[in-house]
């Protein structure tokens, strides 16, 4: 079996869950293979659309607001909207692809392929699958426009979300999102203190701003360090170079804030953590809660981070904060509770699937489709 899986990099989520699910579908022998679907548009198109996406997110939050209200607003299963057509414009060239390579089947972790191959599966034999998975704990605008055999989704609970944007019931599976298996297993914490060169003594708390080092952070690591003399700041920033040279100008050498670049380390900075805040994206806060850690959301990107933060705020699997003192307050609290962070595991533990990418392969190396038994998933 040969499995095309699609994303593209407005942001570093949808690349995090395909992956996931490259992963495991090689680890069980299958012919997969990774493509940014925006390639297919040309040789400029992925790096205009991706680039822009993420200077409006990271510099204009507001706009970007703005812009997903107005698709939420435009997006309807009545019709195709300008960004279906926008994404149709590669279909040709991914189509043919598909073909040449000879795919058997492909999955999406995100809507401007999954926008693309409804259009290129007109030009596709039969026996082609095409798999839809939403990495964010809300039906974002226009998923309702995309026409795959079955529709991966978060949790059972968002179900009636997804069916009253017109997505067909019979097409959703409650498989939750897939992360890397590195994220199911434990390392013990002043092992991964060690590893990472960070002080076995003391608590640390793991302050994420996404893969481009997103939000206003630079003040925040003083305030954390304020809750307790024993208390370290480590700040991943991402792609965001700037970032990081404004937080080592602004705290030196002072052993209690340290800011570092991109990592492939983060299940170790999880395990080395005795909490984590991050803005909520659905990857990382899935990536958190499915290793099991007390999880701080901090201020939202306006649009589905605000839901994601809902979702999971409502259901005790994490502390939700905005702003400055808000945030301050929660660390504390987490810091000084042991008994709430335990609730708060048990309810990560509980809620979510630690095993969606196995769980999607498996669905996927045996051809489902709509109406299929799909026992434990099927809503």
């Amino acid at each position: 079996m040969k499995v095309l899986i699609l994303s593209c990099n407005t942001g570093g989520g949808h690349n995090a869950a395909a992956r996931a699910i490259l992963e495991e579908m090689q680890r069980r022998g299958l012919d997969a293979r990774m493509e940014d679907a925006l390639r297919f548009g040309g040789p400029k198109a992925s790096r205009i659309v991706s680039e822009g996406y993420v200077r409006i997110a990271k510099d204009a939050p507001a706009l970007f607001g703005g812009l997903y209200r107005a698709g939420g607003l435009l997006s309807s299963g009545k019709r195709k909207s300008p960004v279906y057509y926008a994404n149709a414009l590669c279909a040709g060239a991914l189509a043919g692809y598909i073909r040449q390579e000879g795919f058997d089947a492909a999955v999406c972790p995100h809507l401007f392929p999954a926008e693309a191959l409804t259009r290129a599966r007109r030009d596709l034999p039969g026996s082609f699958r095409f798999y839809a998975v939403a990495t964010d704990y809300t039906c974002i605008p226009f998923m309702e426009e995309t026409e795959p055999d079955l529709f991966f989704i978060p949790h059972a609970d968002l179900a009636q979300e997804f069916a009253s944007r017109g997505i067909a019931r019979e097409t959703l599976l409650a498989t939750g999102i897939p992360v890397s298996s590195r994220f199911l297993e434990r390392e013990e914490r002043q092992a991964a203190r060690r590893a990472l060169g960070l002080p076995e003594e003391g608590r640390i708390l793991l302050l994420m701003t996404g893969s481009m080092g997103f939000g206003d952070v630079l003040p925040l690591p003083e305030a954390l360090c304020g809750i307790a003399p024993d208390v370290r700041v480590v700040v991943l920033t991402g792609n965001n170079a700037r970032l990081r040279e404004q937080l080592c100008a602004r705290y030196g050498e002072s052993g209690r804030v340290r800011a570092l670049p991109f990592t492939e380390e983060v299940p170790r900075f999880f395990a080395a953590a005795d909490a984590v805040l991050t803005k909520p994206g659905g990857l990382t806060s899935t990536e958190a809660a499915v290793f099991g850690v007390p999880l701080i959301h901090t201020d939202p990107i306006p649009g589905c981070e605000t839901r994601n933060a809902a979702f999971f705020s409502e259901r005790g699997l994490s502390v939700q904060a905005c702003g400055r003192e808000e945030i301050v307050h929660a660390a504390s609290r987490l810091l000084n509770d042991p008994d709430a962070c335990a609730r708060m595991r048990a309810a990560q533990a509980q809620t979510l699937n630690r095993h969606a990418a196995r769980d999607i392969a498996d669905i996927v190396e045996r051809g489902g489709r709509a109406g299929a038994a799909q026992e434990g998933f099927a809503i």
